[in-house]
Parts: C-alpha cells; sequence; structure tokens
C-alpha cells in the first residue's frame, strides 16, 4: 500500500506547480477543470503527486495550521540528493531549518511557496 496523492488548497495553484518543479524536479501530470469552478494542477513524479487545487471565490487565510482540526502540518519529500535540493531551495530564497542527521536518513525544512511547510527527508 502506498499514498497516491494529497489535495492542498492554494491560491494559485499553476504558480506553485511550478515552484515544486523547479525544487523537487517534478513534472505537471494533469491540470484543468475542478471542483466549484475551481482549478487543479496535479505536479509530481509517477508514483505520486501535489493536487494544487483552487477555488473560484477568493480563499481566507486559516492561520498557522498545527492549532487548527484538520490543518496540513507539513509535506514530507523523500529526495535522492538531499543537498541538491537544499541548494535549490536556497536559490528560490527559501530558508533551510531544523536540520537533522538520524537513523535511517537526514532531513530538513522549509516554508515554501504559499506558507506550506515541507520536510525535505534523504534515506540515501
Amino acid at each position: 500500500m502506498r499514498l497516491e496523492h494529497v489535495n492542498v488548497t492554494v491560491s494559485d495553484p499553476k504558480e506553485m506547480a511550478g515552484i515544486l518543479e523547479d525544487l523537487f524536479e517534478w513534472k505537471i501530470r494533469w491540470e484543468g477543470a475542478a471542483k466549484d469552478n475551481g482549478y487543479t494542477v496535479h505536479v509530481g513524479d509517477d508514483e505520486a503527486y501535489l493536487a494544487l487545487y483552487s477555488p473560484k471565490k477568493p480563499l481566507a487565510d486559516n492561520g498557522i495550521s498545527y492549532g487548527v482540526q484538520n490543518g496540513l502540518n507539513h509535506i514530507g519529500v523523500v529526495v535522492p540528493d538531499i543537498q541538491a535540493v537544499e541548494n535549490r531551495v536556497i536559490n528560490a530564497g527559501y530558508t533551510p531549518h531544523n536540520h537533522a542527521d538520524y537513523e535511517p536518513g537526514e532531513r530538513f525544512y522549509f516554508d515554501g511557496p504559499e506558507g506550506i511547510e515541507f520536510e525535505v527527508v534523504s534515506y540515501a
């Protein structure tokens, strides 16, 4: 069993997908009309993806997710070369933090597009 996708509401799915393509070397798998006259972009690899959804109406900011029921706390991405991804994160203007080297791998976090926190992990 494996996780296939996570659907996240964002303000600009195309812009966020472009950033994630650059950071994680992902590709857009599909994009088009979605629920309630919204728009969705699926970005990821051949195994899994993020469905980035935006409704037609403007979005409300719900604040910090760790204090909200059903909040999205972070998205974890496994990468083969953590240093290369960290360099791309820095070059894109984001600040890596909370680095750790632990069994079975190493990790760091960054607050990415739309303020969504990402955990980048390598088991290499």
